[in-house]
């Protein structure tokens, strides 16, 4: 196998040290600069060398070990080190001698990169470069999704401000990811986005309410106790569509182009399916001069699946948000409420 196969594995190796974040990376090696390096494994060394030294010495002086175990550890950690230095300056030694030696020129695959060797006739450095392959059309994109916001009902044949649940005081948040793809080839304009979120949908009654089971419905009750807190949560499992519409930059580069909606308005319509995950209510209140927390886990006839419509406009990565479900939060009661989830949503 030719020489040229080592200095291929040393290109390798040279770049697998390093964190590569561009595109194109380019490494010059010069035989000053391996010489450089035998003095940097020097020092880093005798530095670790001091280090343990200096811990072998704390443990002395707490009396953990005696003088003469302290002086046996020392002499180890010495020839340890000493060999150390023998060892990788070797190693350096045989890649100033493979330099100077060859005079060819290889390319190595690694997965998607590739790792280019060149050896200069005058024999002086190695050229190695890293090219990571980019797809030259990216249709698809993925981001992570945050929301948060506040949280509400809507009651049929109410008006919202006469809501019984605290304006301002119930809150819902989100996390998902979602994927956005390009419907058109040759166009950005409009975008389908789609994905999968968590979503954690309070709802805090006012007037000192809590929520109570009777039987098939669900109803708000006057708590005994002079109540502190009191919210029901709803988690769910959300799978959002949006068609979203909006202008974006191209952006060409030699060997791929991708299009930009940083600094754009954007706006997406859509709606969701969903899954309850679970139900909860906490109550918080004093009792005989103690407090007293509940956290009472029961279905309280909500919904187990649901769905309805969304949707944000906004700008670059930020967005107002809705979210409205089109189904009751209750299975079974005489008059339908409909969740209702208001904020701002993040594109990250």
């Amino acid at each position: 196998m030719k020489i040229i196969t080592i200095s291929a594995i040393l290109a390798i190796w040279l770049v697998s040290t390093m964190s590569i974040k561009a595109q194109e990376v380019e490494i010059i090696i010069t035989k000053e600069s391996l010489e450089a390096s035998k003095e940097q494994i020097i020092k880093e060394e005798k530095d670790a060398l001091k280090l343990e030294v200096a811990a072998i010495n704390k443990r002395l002086d707490s009396e953990k070990i005696n003088q003469a175990a302290a002086y046996i550890l020392k002499a180890k950690a010495a020839e340890k080190h000493a060999l150390n230095i023998e060892n990788k300056t070797a190693i350096v030694d045989n890649r100033i001698a493979l330099l100077e030696r060859n005079n060819e020129e290889t390319v190595v695959h690694i997965g998607k990169n590739k790792v280019i060797v060149e050896v200069f006739d005058d024999g002086e450095f190695i050229s190695v470069s890293l090219n990571k392959d980019k797809k030259y059309d990216k249709r698809t994109s993925s981001r992570l999704v945050v929301a948060v916001g506040f949280n509400n009902l809507i009651t049929e044949g109410e008006s919202f401000s006469d809501t019984e649940i605290k304006i301002g005081g119930s809150r819902f948040f989100e996390l998902g990811w979602a994927w956005n793809t390009r419907v058109f080839k040759e166009s950005n304009w409009l975008r389908l986005k789609y994905g999968f979120s968590f979503s954690w949908d309070g709802l805090k009654p006012d007037d000192n309410q809590y929520y109570v089971a009777i039987g098939e419905e669900t109803a708000l009750e006057v708590h005994p106790q002079n109540l502190d807190k009191a919210k029901l949560r709803v988690d769910k499992l959300l799978f959002p569509v949006h068609f979203e519409f909006g202008p974006s930059k191209k952006k060409e580069y030699p060997d791929y182009f991708r299009y930009s909606t940083h600094k754009q308005l954007k706006v997406g319509l859509g709606g969701f399916v969903g899954f309850k995950m679970s139900s909860r209510q906490k109550l918080k209140y004093k009792f005989d001069d103690s407090k007293k927390k509940e956290k009472i886990k029961a279905s309280y006839n909500t919904n187990s699946v649901m769905y309805g419509l969304s949707g944000y406009i906004g700008w670059g990565w930020t967005a107002l948000y809705v979210r409205y479900e089109m189904n009751p939060i209750f299975k079974n009661n005489l008059v339908d409420q409909h969740n209702i989830s208001m904020g701002l949503r993040f594109d990250i």
